[in-house]
């Protein structure tokens, strides 16, 4: 049996409560979450100790520990990557297959600088929001999309990453600028492409359906509701990776959505005017 190890800032958090369970049910006896650490105790909620009682995982001492006794790394912190920095450093220099969790980094900076650990150490990584899986996005021609309109839920801090994410995965990396064009209750960003493609990027605050209106070049159309359980999907990729040490998300994409997650925050404070995005080498 193959033992994955959890890095996380605290582990009373939905991915670590969850994932043991996925991975049980997609892998059965070939895959199991045996160790974990983590940072400090949730505010709210379980104390490490708790957590690693109820989901029967081994607690350690230290990141080394985990890194040291696992077959496979995952690190998680969804909601602060802030954090991934740190939590990323042993493990990167392991050369251990290893799966970050969204949102990669919290800004260009910074993901280069994880990306360029891990190559230096020979690590395979990668991150990605779950929605890129759903079988939607995946049915979904990619070729001569001229316009894509996405829709989702809640924060644009941890929650635009599961839009913008699937529209970088269906119209590339090029990315040129952006610009806000909604409201501060319903942000929007305007994202234009350097052959002048578009897709727009809008939050609304509550809880809403993914979708997404696509226009093609050739005058079609398409509508996607995301239905699928994206997150069986994604844990399924995410072994994958584990049994090849392939990643599963090209560098240049997550870097390319950590841009615009960054960008947008500096478009957000002039809206109606275009922010250059910086080009990814």
């Amino acid at each position: 049996m193959k033992k994955i190890g959890f890095i996380d800032f605290y582990l009373d958090e939905w991915h670590a409560n969850n994932y043991p369970a996925m991975i049980k049910e997609i892998a059965g006896d070939e895959f199991t979450v045996a160790y974990a650490w983590a940072k400090k105790d949730a505010e709210q909620g379980m104390t490490n100790k708790q957590w690693a009682e109820k989901y029967g995982v081994e607690l350690l001492n230290s990141a080394d520990e985990v890194v040291n006794k696992s077959d496979y790394l995952v690190v998680l912190s969804p909601d602060n990557p802030e954090e991934h920095e740190e939590l990323c450093k042993k493990p990167f220099q392991s050369g251990k297959c290893t799966y970050v969790d969204k949102i990669f980094a919290p800004d260009r900076a910074a993901a280069m600088r994880l990306f360029e650990l891990a190559e230096k150490h020979n690590t395979p990584v990668f991150s990605s929001s779950a929605l890129r899986f759903a079988t939607e996005y995946g049915k979904t021609p990619k070729e001569d999309i001229d316009f894509i309109s996405s829709w989702g839920p809640y924060e644009y801090s941890n929650y635009s990453i599961h839009q913008i994410e699937p529209i970088v995965s269906l119209m590339g990396t090029e990315v040129k600028k952006i610009m806000s064009i909604g409201t501060d209750k319903a942000p929007v960003l305007l994202l234009q492409f350097s052959d002048g493609r578009q897709a727009t990027v809008n939050m609304y605050r509550g809880d809403y359906p993914f979708e997404m209106a696509l226009s093609y070049k050739d005058g079609q159309n398409k509508h996607v509701t995301v239905q699928s359980d994206f997150f069986k999907i994604f844990i399924k990729r995410m072994l994958d990776f584990f049994r090849t040490g392939e990643p599963v998300v090209d560098k240049r994409q997550t870097t390319t959505v950590i841009t615009i997650i960054e960008y947008g925050y500096k478009a957000f404070s002039n809206p109606g005017a275009w922010v250059g995005i910086p080009s990814i080498n």
